[in-house]
């Protein structure tokens, strides 16, 4: 993949193929050129996520603080596997042959998480703050990407750099930075510092805004639809979401799956911006799958129409025991999203991660507070 214009020359260094995988890793997107793909075995991916998937669930079951406070378990398993995912790749020596397995996790899990997450959700209920989030989120993605152009300005950043690092923020990460890449003629270092701000600062956004949230008082419908509206990549806003609570972790995944689906608009509304002519963007290609499968669950849900498992009175049971299996999908979806979070964590290189550019850095940084405050003072207005 190379977004470098015709006869100009860079001393930029080329995305390595580690580069590609640590960079993406939040989404499992990039993809190594078909030339070089090769056939990897994937179980040893699967394995080491597996392995760190239980021993997160071993620390996150642990009776002592701070994995228990209150009676209250306040850190996911899903933040404890990517936090001993990633010491373990940084700080220990994780075999090369595990990396493409870690991606194939990823790729999988993720969406199938996303899904079962809906079994939660009661549409419904979320009816009330409806178009206020969706007011929030619209807000938000204008926030972002003015906020990162003019601060990128500042810093001396080119253009296409600070309306990558932009578009990243308002709407979905990397996958946002990619599909906008090409529509805008970046080159390879505006992709490679735009992503690698974006990826950096989502990691950052995933633990803290639980903290903040916290200190905040939000409840967890205000949480959710903070989250929602401003983390990066949406396994961050789930794993995040469900760390503050249930509520807070379903409202917020339908919040940024609506800020997904808005990347069709604003990638058309860039172009208007640029003054490019283009006319090969592909809504269908843009919109993931797993969006649908998310509010087909949650709206069989919020009708009652996921069923209960009824087993028969045995071994001195007075009487049927009735299980609601809407739960247990929830809680399936979150076992799915601790895994995956254990692979992305194996394929986070912070030494990557760190050579980001200062500059990129903060303009990144400075757009994302501005959006998180931006989003906050309309939720304390609108909800």
């Amino acid at each position: 993949m190379s977004f470098l214009r015709a006869g100009t020359y860079s001393p930029f260094e080329p995305l390595t193929e580690e580069a590609m995988l640590s960079l993406g890793s939040m989404e499992g997107l990039l993809e190594v050129p078909a030339a070089r793909k090769r056939r990897e075995r994937l179980w040893p991916g699967y394995a080491a996520a597996a392995g760190i998937a239980a021993i997160a669930y071993g620390l996150h079951y642990l009776p002592v603080a701070p994995f228990l406070i209150q009676n209250k378990r306040p850190i996911s398993a899903s933040i404890i596997a990517i936090i001993v995912a990633v010491m373990i790749r940084n700080l220990l020596t994780v075999p090369a042959a595990a990396l493409p397995g870690c991606k194939n996790v990823v790729r999988r899990m993720i969406p199938a998480a996303i899904v079962l997450t809906g079994a939660g959700l009661n549409l419904g209920q979320v009816a009330g703050v409806g178009w206020p989030a969706l007011l929030i989120t619209v807000a938000g993605m204008c926030i972002a990407t003015v906020s990162a152009l003019w601060l990128g300005r500042r810093m001396g950043l080119m253009r296409n750099t600070s309306l990558l690092i932009g578009t990243g923020t308002a709407v979905c990460g990397t996958s946002a930075i990619v599909a906008a890449a090409p529509l805008i003629e970046a080159d390879e270092e505006d992709v490679t510092l735009s992503i690698g701000t974006v990826n950096f600062l989502g990691l950052i956004l995933m633990f803290a805004l639980p903290v903040a949230g916290g200190l905040l008082g939000l409840d967890q419908t205000a949480f959710g639809v903070w989250a929602g509206a401003t983390i990066h990549a949406v396994p961050q806003v789930v794993a995040a979401g469900f760390t503050y609570g249930p509520e807070a972790g379903t409202l917020a995944t339908l919040v940024k799956l609506a800020r997904v689906t808005m990347l069709v608009p604003f990638l058309l509304l860039l172009l208007l911006m640029t003054g490019k002519r283009r006319s090969d963007i592909h809504a269908g290609r843009l919109i993931p799958t797993f969006l649908w499968g998310f509010l087909a669950l949650a709206a069989l849900n919020s009708i009652g129409l996921i069923p209960s498992l009824q087993f028969q009175q045995a071994l001195g049971m007075t009487q049927p025991a009735v299980v609601a299996l809407g739960p247990w999908l929830v809680e399936a979806g979150n076992g799915l999203l601790t895994l995956a979070m254990a692979a992305i964590g194996l394929e986070v290189n912070l030494r990557l991660l760190v050579k980001v550019g200062s500059r990129a850095l903060l303009a990144g940084s400075g757009a994302a507070v501005v959006l998180c405050g931006g989003a906050w003072l309309l939720i304390r207005v609108l909800l």
